[in-house]
């Protein structure tokens, strides 16, 4: 199917459906996640090139991500310590725990139950952010524990990744999980301090000599770099994305940024 036929349909099944869905008081997103299931490979199959769609749409998530880490300044992430920390661990360690047992009770082996339980115990940031961003609950209380358990879960892929080579026999493996988990607190600090010293003055530079076309490219490369950096280290790209965002919340150009990447 040609691209411009692929966005017609994508934009009548969402014209169509999401009213419907919202109608009913069931919200956008699933109305959102029915016109995918309707027109994909395993409903109408109107749809047959899943990969390439996906790739769109991991992008809208990118995006999204930034710009619910442009509302929130380091001071105001600083406060959220305990409920990340504390509710999100809870969270992901209870589950993990419950889900782990269960896989056991079913004769699974003591590995394969670790990994199931705890890869089972994290949620879609992408589904419940637009979620609560759509029912304008992300400021309140149980918007902001909800999204420190997101957040939690988000950063603790880091040691899981390490973990899981231990439970090979292999020494190597084992290694290299350690070393992998490094490289991505690593390239965290990297990403956290050229933001201070070289992405703002590259922005000052664009907003000073480029045009808003330019520093409109500029904002878009700086949010497909961020991802595309944790991408490559094997973590997710929305958390690339909202540790930038975050990190220009208190800049001067974060209501530009944020009225270009809308």
């Amino acid at each position: 199917m040609h691209l411009l036929e692929q966005a017609a349909v994508f934009l009548l099944t969402a014209v169509l459906l999401v009213p419907l869905f919202q109608r009913l008081k069931l919200g956008a997103v699933l109305g959102y996640l029915g016109a995918g299931m309707l027109i994909g490979p395993f409903g109408l199959g109107m749809i047959g090139e899943v990969e390439s769609t996906l790739q769109f749409a991991e992008f809208g998530v990118v995006l999204l991500l930034f710009l619910v880490g442009l509302e929130l300044q380091p001071s105001r992430l600083w406060v959220l310590r305990r409920p990340v920390f504390g509710l999100g661990g809870a969270q992901v360690l209870g589950t993990g725990a419950v889900l782990a047992a269960l896989a056991l009770a079913f004769g699974f082996s003591w590995q394969a139950a670790l990994v199931a339980g705890f890869g089972l115990a994290m949620s879609s940031t992408a589904l419940v952010l637009a979620s609560l961003v759509e029912r304008k609950q992300l400021a309140t209380r149980h918007g902001r524990e909800a999204f420190a358990v997101l957040l939690f879960q988000d950063v603790s892929v880091i040691p899981l990744l390490a973990l899981l080579p231990l439970l090979s026999d292999s020494g190597t493996h084992a290694a290299g999980g350690w070393i992998a988990a490094a490289k991505g607190l690593a390239v965290i600090a990297v990403v956290i301090i050229s933001s201070r010293l070289v992405v703002r003055p590259v922005l000052k530079a664009v907003a000073s000599y480029g045009g808003r076309e330019v520093f409109t490219a500029a904002a878009l490369l700086l949010v497909v770099g961020a991802a595309l950096i944790m991408e490559k280290i094997g973590l997710s790209p929305s958390l690339g994305a909202f540790l930038a965002g975050v990190l220009l919340a208190d800049s001067e150009f974060r209501h530009e940024l944020e009225a270009d990447i809308e």
